[in-house]
């Protein structure tokens, strides 16, 4: 839900006695789906908003569940779009204290008495396990030219053979996995920047240019999609029985098993982008062999071979 459509759903439903989902579908011009998601998101955030439908139905506020708007600054309003960031994510944003501000006014509705606020009982981290304090760019210095909606001349060293300078039109940043990334077209076509890889930037004086149709989310959707859906390349594995567990936190939905052996083994097969990345499977020592293709068995072992050579 957007800002404004969160306080427009607010503002009707404090001022009317009752309404219905068509009039607050026609007065935000979206479809009537899109209202009743919104209303499911009030009653999930603890708003007390009473959907009743069939041919008296009607949509209406209780008593109690207000929100007073007018304490609400425009930037405590434009904050309250961040959803899904934890306050880790917010601080390296530069936004924590703003957003900080939206939320404890927005949460001034209160759950029945006996029932405990939602926000009392989840919490959420999206740092990665072991990771360290991200370095690299940070985003809240990024933030102030993107929101200029200008090109961006970036210094990116994804290596040190391949570190030079890049024109992006930018979308916007990226949170996940405990890491940031900048969303852009390079070329005309969408890319994913590592903040961590970003030497230096430059803002341009044109406006960036966006492909017709094109957004934030579902570029980065698109983008993401693509890297966990692991690669053309099909590598098969047998791995032992105990150990399939912890193949499938390391490889994730880029690993698919099969059923158990009598030996003790399960098949399985690995999604790649490059023959290369098979270089995970030597974590496993004796525990994982790899059987297919020919040429991933080759480089097996030759990593393996590598590997004695250098402590022999």
């Amino acid at each position: 839900m957007t800002p404004d459509r969160f306080f427009s759903l607010m503002l009707a439903l404090r001022t009317r006695p009752e309404t219905t989902v068509a009039a607050l579908a026609a007065e935000a011009g979206v479809s009537d789906r899109t209202v009743m998601r919104d209303l499911r998101w009030l009653q999930d955030a603890g708003f007390p908003v009473l959907v009743r439908r069939g041919r008296y139905g009607g949509v209406s506020m209780l008593p109690g569940g207000g929100l007073d708007t007018g304490r609400l600054t425009p930037p405590e309003r434009e904050h309250l779009a961040l959803t899904g960031l934890d306050g880790d994510q917010r601080r390296r944003l530069g936004v924590e204290q703003v957003s900080g501000r939206a939320l404890r006014k927005v949460t001034g509705a209160r759950p029945p008495d006996d029932l405990l606020p939602v926000g009392d009982l989840v919490v959420s981290d999206n740092r990665p396990w072991f990771g360290p304090e991200p370095e690299g760019v940070s985003p809240a210095a990024l933030i102030g030219d993107l929101r200029r909606g200008v090109r961006l001349k970036i210094r990116y060293e994804r290596s040190s053979e391949d570190a030079r300078w890049r024109t992006v039109d930018p979308y916007g940043l990226l949170a996940k996995g405990g890491r940031w990334y900048l969303v852009a077209d390079e070329e005309g076509r969408p890319r994913l920047f590592n903040l961590l890889k970003i030497a230096r930037w430059e803002p341009l004086r044109t406006a960036r240019r966006l492909r017709p149709g094109a957004g934030l989310a579902a570029v980065a959707g698109e983008l993401t999609a693509g890297w966990e859906s692991g690669g053309d390349l099909e590598v098969r594995l047998r791995i032992k029985e105990y150990q399939v567990e912890r193949a499938r936190r390391i490889f994730g939905s880029r690993l698919s098993i099969g059923g158990a052996q009598a030996d003790g083994w399960r098949e399985a097969v690995l999604r790649c982008r490059v023959l290369d990345e098979i270089r995970q499977v030597l974590a496993f020592v004796d525990t994982a062999e790899v059987t297919g293709p020919p040429e991933a068995v080759a480089r097996m072992r030759e990593l393996a071979r590598m590997v004695f050579d250098h402590y022999a």
